[in-house]
């Protein structure tokens, strides 16, 4: 088998055209110059734990949604004006998993988050609930911007869910459950 030469580029970039290039002032505008946070906003949303009893009734289903970075997660978003966290999960679940038939049984808890966006530093409030879904044969439909969405089992769930606050939710979501306490 022969090797294959590999290709050498017949004019290398001067000293002076790589320190004026456009990828040089980006990546020294991203990776060394750090922009003061300008602004800092709040940005509540609310979101659900969507759960289905398996055909024998011994264990739970949780429903998980992969974001387009590749991260599973539960059905969340932002509180639009006029709403309550409670419209916005039920709007949400429906947006993002096409389920009409459930029921939002109980309020599980709230988590908080921070991260930059730009120049601006980003606080968000989630407020989690408690989701039944109530035709165990109605398949879920993603949104567009998606990677997946599909049921698994409670441990799947919980090994797979990217974020910890949400896994404490999904315990406690899991013990109101057997007990009824919702």
């Amino acid at each position: 088998m022969a090797r294959r030469a590999l290709k050498v580029p017949e004019a290398l970039p001067t000293d002076e055209q790589i320190k004026e290039s456009p990828l040089k002032k980006l990546t020294s505008a991203v990776f060394r110059k750090k922009v003061a946070i300008q602004e800092i906003v709040r940005e509540p949303t609310s979101g659900g734990i969507v759960f289905r009893l398996t055909p024998d009734g011994k264990d739970m289903e949780i429903l998980l949604i992969q974001d387009s970075k590749g991260r599973w997660t539960i059905p969340k978003g932002h509180i639009e004006p006029g709403e309550t966290a409670k419209m916005t999960a039920r709007r949400e679940i429906e947006e993002e998993t096409g389920l009409k038939n459930f029921s939002i049984l109980t309020w599980l808890g709230k988590i908080h988050f921070k991260y930059r966006r730009a120049d601006r530093l980003v606080l968000m409030t989630t407020q989690i609930y408690l989701v039944q879904a109530l035709d165990t044969h109605e398949r879920p439909i993603g949104e567009k911007w998606m990677k997946g969405i599909k049921w698994f089992s409670f441990s799947e769930a919980l090994d797979l869910v990217e974020y910890e606050d949400i896994e404490k939710l999904m315990l406690i979501a899991k013990k109101r459950v057997r007990s009824g306490d919702y």
